[in-house]
């Protein structure tokens, strides 16, 4: 509560919905289209199942989406990524925990997953693991994580591990290292049931060496993405308890050693197996043979044409006991081979047909107790998306033909938005799922749809928008399609994600493309990001010259154009909020002409109030900077100003008194014009609040009925109409104390006080708290109580200050103890 304003009404709502452009949908992901999204009016939550699967075991959480974090992940979170809090640090770099606390074994394997997860995971911080006392694994997941050999062996290889997913970890962790640690621990060789090592470097120094029939307890083996061979899986199928076994995208040449294991195998994926050397009929009979196999998955990626699974289906009494196929990708798959398949096999409960030309057959529908991926209906298409989270080729598929499904779509549907969710993040710099899953994401968020998606989730989609706009700063239709899925009220508004990077990547795209569809949203996104930023992100923000230059530059051709439009507006607004308390970005606005820029916006659109509220609004930003006053002392520039204070627009004559207040506090000293000027503009800054109320009689009456008028007094300042709404919205007080003390300058007083009794009537429990822990009580004291004070400044403080008593006696908010602030500073003439 340090900081100043961040004006609510500095975008309105109704500027927003007139930004809003015909929507057109085209057929594919890399279409054009553009879009607003409409002001959302209400929130509507749903329930739905969360799955997560480890190893075999699917278990079923059903979870209230609306709901935060539970407790349990925030404190995960926290801990993780606070651990240096907790720990102190060995000699060799590594943390270990000060206290030695027990945690459950659960809850150990969570917290390892986490660390993994959010990339925190590395040879210091997986030192909290060598006490296996303290923190016991059991299911250890350290996927994507960087650590080395030695600090893998110590930190892991002493638990008595269950399962252990070390998939993408960083090269330096090879499967020979992990395999040796794991064989230091007696232990450990017995306990294993599932081991993960997709996308390892295998870097054996003995190619032939038995590496992994030590593992005599190992039910699921995965080795995806690897260079394993043929040696290594002669070796595998030695393994006693083997069930499971994924070689996809190895070097494998020959499936014979699968011939040791098939009394035992159960499940065998085995897709892109490029270097396969069997002819079809040598693969069948392998497979034949492997009479307890109930999972087989054989799909492709649509580069090879072997017709091996035309043949597989056609095949009679081959694979019984079959309850899963997956032939996706594969060629010559028609729905009359797989239905008779199927028929023959009635156990079965999924299909693989995705990117072939099965599958769309009533019967492969997908509705029923037969699980099918394809591309057929919104049904299939989901199921692939949630089967094949990890095959970079399929997903785009999948979301290819979701996009067609999605573009007419009615009603929320925050279960397929969760499942692009899960493409994106597994693929984040893959260019075609990103594009096409981008395109899903608007099609998904667009207009009332975003109102009815949790919060949370499109926190997640929309930092994967970011992430996605960062990885592929180039690509103009990628960038397009992100930032009409920013481009919402309420995503903008209520989500959480980083506003300070979004508003750095849409600058950067502003200021590379002049797309004038575009830039209208990409002003808007901006308008409103600034306004949500803290002052010092503002500051950094606005620090960044070819963004006021830029800004500038739209507002310069908007005003050449003689055009008022939600561009010009927004931009405007972006302005006023990126120049709010930082200095650095006013004096960038003075140096690149933006006060010259800005009078002649004024006298271009003299009839446009909202217009003119703007401009002033920056301008008072401008001259809350002392350094920046002499820049303003412009006749010219303060007639204009002089000329609104009239306005019967009480949001034009508000900003330009504040403009004149600001200017003439610092006192005759820093005057550099005539100072009967000076004097004029005192005389006209209280004045003005007369002649307002001259013209507004009717509407105090109507106003004193329901108990908020004034009396008709001299205090023209209490009399100057109220606004229904709030003007601005400030985050601090303290730009108007210096404002107070102003004892012979009675209108400055008055325009501060004005301003302080305006929010405060408007949103007492958030201002009338600031104000007391700022020492406004004091301050206000001192100006009810001062002699010198104009009897209307002391009508209004008695007012604040009856004010701030109620909300203490409502609140018990206690009064905090005096500030150096309160010291009187007399003003000069």
């Amino acid at each position: 509560c340090s900081r100043r304003p961040r004006s609510a009404r500095r975008v309105t709502a109704e500027e927003l919905a007139s930004a809003r452009l015909d929507t057109r949908t085209s057929q594919s992901p890399g279409s054009e289209w553009y879009t607003i999204r409409n002001i959302q009016q209400e929130v509507i939550f749903g329930f739905s199942l969360f799955t997560y699967r480890f190893g075999r075991n699917l278990i079923l959480f059903q979870m209230d989406e609306a709901s935060p974090a539970s407790l349990t992940d925030l404190s995960l979170s926290y801990v993780s990524r606070n651990l240096e809090r907790f720990c102190e640090k060995h000699a060799d770099g590594s943390l270990c925990l000060r206290e030695s606390l027990i945690f459950p074994q659960e809850l150990a394997d969570q917290l390892l997953c986490k660390m993994a997860t959010e990339g925190l995971l590395n040879d210091s911080t997986v030192g909290i693991f060598r006490s296996s006392q303290y923190l016991r694994l059991r299911r250890a997941c350290i996927r994507t994580a960087r650590i080395s050999a030695e600090a893998f062996r110590r930190a892991l290889c002493p638990h008595r591990l269950l399962e252990l997913d070390a998939s993408r970890v960083n090269a330096d962790l090879t499967i020979a290292d992990i395999l040796r640690g794991l064989a230091s621990n007696k232990g450990c060789q017995e306990s294993l049931q599932r081991l993960v090592l997709n996308g390892l470097t295998m870097s054996l120094e003995e190619p032939n060496r038995r590496c992994f029939s030590s593992l005599q307890a190992l039910r699921s083996l995965s080795v995806a993405n690897v260079d394993f061979y043929d040696s290594g899986l002669a070796d595998v199928c030695t393994l006693p308890r083997l069930e499971s076994l994924d070689i996809s995208n190895t070097s494998v040449t020959n499936l014979t050693p699968l011939l040791g294991c098939r009394a035992r195998l159960r499940y065998l994926t085995m897709h892109q197996l490029k270097r396969l050397e069997m002819t079809t009929a040598q693969l069948l009979f392998v497979l034949s043979q492997l009479d307890g196999l109930q999972h087989l998955d054989i799909s492709d990626d649509k580069q090879f044409t072997s017709d091996v699974a035309r043949q597989l289906l056609e095949q009679p009494g081959i694979l019984p006991h079959l309850v899963s196929l997956d032939v996706s990708g594969r060629k010559q798959v028609t729905d009359a081979a797989v239905k008779a398949f199927v028929e023959q096999r009635p156990g079965m409960t999924f299909v693989g047909l995705l990117a072939t030309d099965a599958g769309f057959s009533d019967f492969l529908s997908g509705e029923g107790s037969l699980k099918v991926t394809g591309e057929a209906n919104e049904t299939q298409i989901c199921e692939a998306l949630r089967r094949y989270t990890e095959r970079e080729c399929f997903v785009r598929e999948a979301l290819f033909h979701l996009f067609n499904h999605t573009h007419v779509m009615e009603k929320p549907r925050p279960d397929i938005l969760k499942l692009v969710v899960l493409g994106m993040q597994n693929h984040p710099v893959t260019l075609h799922v990103q594009l096409a899953a981008s395109a899903c994401v608007f099609n998904l968020t667009k207009q009332d749809l975003a109102a009815g998606m949790p919060v949370h989730l499109l926190g997640t989609v929309t930092q994967l928008l970011l992430e996605a706009m960062r990885n592929f700063p180039n690509h103009q239709q990628l960038q397009k399609n992100c930032l009409l899925s920013l481009c919402s009220d309420r995503i903008l508004q209520e989500v959480p994600f980083n506003r300070f990077e979004a508003a750095k990547l849409v600058m950067q795209w502003l200021c590379n493309h002049e797309d004038q569809n575009m830039q209208r949203m990409a002003v808007a996104i901006i308008s409103i990001l600034a306004a949500k930023l803290s002052t010092e992100q503002t500051a950094q923000l606005g620090a960044e010259l070819f963004i006021v230059k830029q800004l500038l530059h739209i507002v310069r051709q908007k005003t050449a154009q003689g055009i008022v439009d939600a561009t010009l507006k927004f931009t405007l607004s972006a302005l006023w909020n990126l120049t709010d308390e930082s200095p650095t970005t006013c004096r960038h606005f003075i140096e690149n002409q933006g006060l010259e820029l800005f009078i002649k916006v004024l006298e271009s659109f003299p009839s446009e109030s909202s217009i003119q509220q703007k401009v002033l609004g920056l301008l008072n930003n401008i001259a809350e900077v002392g350094e920046l006053h002499s820049e303003l002392m412009v006749q010219s520039f303060l007639d204009h100003i002089r000329s609104l204070l009239h306005s019967p627009e009480v949001e034009v004559s508000y900003f330009a008194a504040g403009i004149l207040a600001h200017l003439t506090s610092r006192g005759e000293a820093m005057w550099t014009l005539g100072l009967s000027l000076r004097s004029m503009l005192l005389d006209q800054l209280v004045q003005s609040f007369h002649i307002y109320i001259c013209s507004s009689c009717l509407y105090f009456l109507c106003i004193s009925a329901i108990g908020c008028g004034f009396a008709f007094q001299h205090a023209a300042i209490l009399k100057w109409p109220t606004p229904e709404v709030e003007m601005v919205a400030y985050r601090s007080f303290n730009p108007f104390f210096p404002l107070l003390e102003c004892f012979r300058t009675p209108g400055v007083q008055l325009w501060a006080a004005w301003a302080m009794q305006h929010v405060c009537s408007k949103n007492a429990s958030r201002y009338c708290s600031m104000l007391l822990e700022e020492g406004g009580l004091q301050q206000l004291e001192m100006v009810r109580t001062h002699p010198d004070t104009h009897s209307d400044v002391r009508r209004l403080a008695e007012s604040i200050l009856d004010s701030l008593e109620r909300h203490r006696a409502r609140t018990g908010q206690p009064i905090p103890p005096p500030s150096h602030r309160c010291q009187c500073h007399q003003d000069t003439r």
